[in-house]
């Protein structure tokens, strides 16, 4: 491999410059002058007229043992900038996909792909002089992208092209690939990334028939005891009945049988609503009664 050379622009030559001004000693002047410096001011003398006397001076000074100068941090950008010519400078990983019948190559810097466990026992496993290829052909294509994305950028997008200008996902689409990401990020053990694909998930305005097939994909592919995605899902739409019933009728009575999971949940949010509001009119009528029971009466 050949060996990278950074080139040192004339800006960068004048910012360091500039760093070396900014960090001078400033010198503070006193009132009382160097009869030495004084002489030197008035101008010019004979080279041994002060000599004696400024021998004497300098011998008769103690001068403080010199202390070891600190050595400044490396700033924060060199050592970013440090960490990302080691992560270009690793070799190169071919990540084997496939989409439909036809076989797809992603490439990769592979002390990126070690901060992932899943990634990492692959590349454990490399022979030295062995190719480096992990072969993922079961995952999304798009969601290994955005995985790639991630890593190098620390962000991800997913195109917006089939989004309308009032910003309503139509197709679904967009709410699905962000669930794709969650879940691959939840394979590869990056929550960095399950957190962000959450986050950019709940920015998503969808249609019922695209929020009934995101919630179709979620709870088919994540465990029941991930609440932090199911949870909203079930509560959007135990506000929704009446877009189930009539609007998706046949979807519903079919997701219902397919998971009933979704349908206990959803169920299950509606029923504690209804005995939150039964509870709460309860108390009301007998805080009602109590009030006017303990009221005291006029004119006695």
């Amino acid at each position: 491999m050949d060996e990278l050379q950074v080139q040192v622009s004339d800006l960068e030559k004048s910012d360091s410059n500039a760093n070396i001004d900014r960090t001078s000693v400033e010198v503070e002047m006193s009132g009382t002058r160097d009869p030495v410096n004084d002489t030197a001011n008035s101008g010019p003398t004979a080279p041994s007229e002060h000599s004696e006397a400024t021998l004497a001076v300098l011998e008769d000074t103690t001068l403080p043992d010199a202390q070891p100068v600190a050595e400044s941090p490396t700033p924060a950008k060199e050592i970013a900038g440090r960490k990302f010519l080691d992560l270009l400078e690793s070799p190169i990983v071919e990540i084997v996909v496939r989409r439909d019948d036809s076989e797809i190559v992603l490439a990769a810097h592979q002390n990126l792909l070690l901060e992932s466990p899943f990634l990492a026992e692959f590349v454990n496993n490399f022979e030295p002089s062995g190719p480096r290829r992990i072969n993922l052909s079961g995952e999304n294509v798009e969601a290994l992208v955005c995985f790639l994305q991630f890593q190098y950028t620390r962000d991800y997008t997913v195109p917006p092209a089939e989004i309308p200008s009032e910003g309503i996902d139509s197709s679904g689409k967009q709410l699905l690939q962000h669930a794709h990401v969650y879940t691959l990020a939840e394979k590869l053990g990056l929550p960095a990334l399950k957190n962000l694909a959450h986050t950019k998930i709940h920015l998503i305005k969808g249609t019922p028939s695209g929020e009934l097939a995101y919630a179709r994909y979620v709870y088919t592919h994540t465990s029941k005891n991930d609440t932090a995605i199911r949870k909203p899902i079930a509560s959007f739409w135990a506000t929704r009945g009446h877009v189930l019933r009539h609007e998706l009728k046949e979807e519903w009575k079919k997701l219902c049988f397919e998971m009933p999971d979704f349908m206990f949940d959803v169920l299950t949010i509606v029923l504690d609503r209804k005995e939150k509001e039964k509870t709460g009119q309860s108390e009301a009528q007998s805080s009602g009664r109590d009030s006017a029971r303990k009221r005291p009466r006029s004119g006695v």
